[in-house]
């Protein structure tokens, strides 16, 4: 490892062309997540603060910096969907995020097929080949190490739905890989997708 370290406090700036942080902690999956509000206006955005961080019950979760459509609609409903953005939609994607009219149906603006949920009534997108189908689990505003509120929200939601494309399903097992999932990365433009040329496997020591 090189004896050449480039060193920063975040509270003092990072002195570079673009905050290293968003692309050290990736690739990172795509929050595109559907919602709706009391009126029944649909809303669908994208969010690169996103993960998954509980199996049972299945938590998911995405952070919006700013109090935006997204936040309010689920605390308004208490539910929402994230959908799998592929490589095939990644343009349809970047065209949700676009700051557009309040009310205005980013589903129409960008071509894709709104669906009802089963167990939710926010719309799944039907292009994409995975949705999950969640309700509210908690809403947090976050704060500095110094207890101070930060305008940023973590919105977490139970998974209570799961639709897969079969096709995505081999023996059983979902290809991860085969779906070629859209992944965030650094600087203001990088995302990128996987193929399992770059796979490998690790047997955990206690599964030994």
């Amino acid at each position: 490892m090189s004896a050449k370290r480039y060193y920063y406090e975040p509270a003092d700036g990072h002195g570079l062309p673009h905050d290293p942080l968003n692309a050290i902690i990736g690739p990172r999956p795509i929050g595109w997540i559907a919602s709706y509000n009391q009126q029944g206006q649909r809303n669908l955005a994208p969010y690169s603060f996103f993960n998954c961080f509980n199996y049972r019950p299945p938590i998911i979760g995405f952070a919006s910096s700013g109090w935006k459509d997204s936040v309010q609609n689920i605390l308004e409903t208490k539910e929402f969907v994230w959908n799998l953005t592929t490589r095939e939609l990644a343009e349809q994607m970047n065209e949700t995020s676009a700051s557009i009219p309040h009310g205005e149906d980013e589903f129409t603006r960008a071509g894709l097929t709104a669906v009802a949920g089963r167990k939710v009534k926010a719309s799944l997108v039907a292009e994409s080949p995975v949705n999950f189908e969640c309700r509210l689990s908690q809403c947090i505003q976050l704060t500095g190490a110094d207890g101070a509120a930060i305008n940023t929200w973590l919105v977490l939601g139970e998974v209570v739905a799961v639709h897969i494309d079969e096709s995505l399903l081999i023996e059983g097992i979902y290809q991860t890989a085969l779906a070629k999932p859209v992944l965030r990365a650094g600087g203001p433009s990088a995302y990128y997708t996987i193929d399992e040329a770059h796979r490998f496997d690790l047997i955990r020591p206690d599964a030994r």
